[in-house]
């Protein structure tokens, strides 16, 4: 059986680490070429050097997405290494070192920053995109939200979980605006899960023993098991799917 993304070329953000890297690993093996934008270039060549060790076509490149120059920079490097784009996975935003506190506890300029990266920033990948995948006749944008805004947990990652709310949102009604292009605009929401960033210095068992508390599946989420749901709404199996919200949590919230 062909790899199921064999020849498609796919911009990856944020694939420096965590599930950005994962979501790399797994495009490669299933044969996708790809352009690997991250806000730390070393990082990300980390990931690309991996996986052209193991025979893939990946490069790597540093952008902060919540720049519009970057973002076109990154459509740009798309073109000049391959021609143009089929996939855009929007999963670089800002979790890392974001700490849980009170609802008003938060700044105006924590709520700014957040919302620069996480909303804007995918937004600004979106466009920058977009026009070669309506110039193509087809694509697949799938945006990394989240859980968090429908769990208990969004109390005390307020700002957080408003901007993953503000990708929910923005999936869905740039569905129905690329639609007619003929571009499948999918989200998916991670639950809480063993990254870097949310196991953070101390392993953080405590929350995870709480989120498990509320899941059906009795076990913890780990980085691998979001791939493949990216490999779906990426390849053509999911050709008439478009403005879902494909949920990966473990049952801790059904929607």
């Amino acid at each position: 059986m062909s790899p199921v993304l064999k020849d498609k070329v796919a911009i990856i953000t944020g694939a420096g680490r965590g599930l950005g890297k994962e979501f790399a690993r797994r495009f490669a093996a299933e044969g996708a070429k790809l352009l690997l934008p991250d806000i730390s270039e070393e990082r990300a060549e980390a990931t690309a050097a991996e996986i052209r060790a193991k025979g893939g076509q990946a490069y790597a490149l540093r952008a902060d997405i919540s720049d519009e120059k970057d973002t076109q920079k990154m459509a740009g490097e798309a073109v000049k290494r391959y021609g143009g784009v089929d996939i855009l996975l929007n999963n670089a935003a800002l979790y890392y070192g974001v700490a849980r506190r009170p609802w008003d506890a938060w700044t105006v300029a924590d709520w700014d920053r957040i919302f620069a990266v996480n909303v804007r920033g995918t937004y600004l990948c979106c466009q920058a995109v977009a026009p070669l995948m309506v110039k193509a006749g087809r694509g697949k944008i799938i945006n990394i939200a989240s859980d968090v805004f429908r769990v208990p947990g969004a109390v005390g990652l307020l700002a957080y979980a408003c901007s993953k709310a503000a990708v929910y949102s923005l999936t869905q009604i740039l569905a129905r605006a690329l639609g007619p292009a003929g571009i499948n605009v999918n989200s998916i929401g991670p639950g809480f899960t063993a990254t870097e960033a949310s196991l953070g210095e101390d392993g953080n068992a405590g929350a995870f023993r709480d989120t498990i508390d509320l899941q059906a599946l009795k076990r913890r989420e780990e980085p691998a098991d979001l791939p493949g749901a990216a490999v779906f709404l990426a390849s053509s199996d999911s050709d008439f799917v478009t403005g879902h919200y494909l949920v990966v949590n473990g049952g801790s919230a059904m929607m």
